[in-house]
């Protein structure tokens, strides 16, 4: 049995590229920063911050998403597996590079202030030509007023 997963929390590098092809199809490529923070070792040695650097493929729908809502700077949670391809420079050497292919996207930045909990728009409802009827979405739960009679009737002093 064998396993290619990795799991990587960090920031965008710089916005993705995005290229469509004939059929329809999407990939976005990006870089992801990784930092694992320094400290001070118990000898009093300073061990710096140290950064990785990612190279993310997305595609298809993943692609679509990241072209739209991702940016430089954005901090993302990516699930995938790792690829090495290799490829000859214009020197004639092999050169080989490390990937991230992702299966799974998350973006973590914090909703600007005043933007509504839910960027996605509410389905609204084919309205007849001419109408000028406005769409109001009603609640899924009943409300239901409170039984006469209970025991807390005796303890407030509402009028109801």
């Amino acid at each position: 049995m064998s396993v290619n997963k990795i799991i990587l929390l960090g920031n965008v590098g710089k916005d993705p590229e995005v290229r469509y092809f004939d059929n329809g199809g999407a990939v976005a490529n990006f870089t992801l920063a990784t930092t694992e923070k320094g400290y001070t070792a118990t000898n009093g040695t300073q061990v710096p911050d140290r950064t990785e650097w990612h190279n993310i493929v997305l595609w298809r729908g993943l692609a679509e998403i990241a072209e739209k809502y991702v940016k430089k700077g954005s901090k993302l949670y990516i699930e995938g597996k790792i690829r090495t391809r290799s490829y000859d420079d214009t020197a004639g050497n092999k050169r080989y590079i490390t990937e991230i292919w992702g299966d799974n996207m998350e973006l973590l930045d914090r909703k600007p202030e005043g933007s509504s909990p839910n960027p996605v728009p509410f389905p609204q409802p084919p309205i007849e030509s001419g109408s000028t009827q406005n769409y109001v979405k009603q609640p899924t739960t009943p409300i239901t007023p409170p039984v006469e009679g209970g025991q807390d009737d005796e303890k407030d002093d509402l009028p109801f």
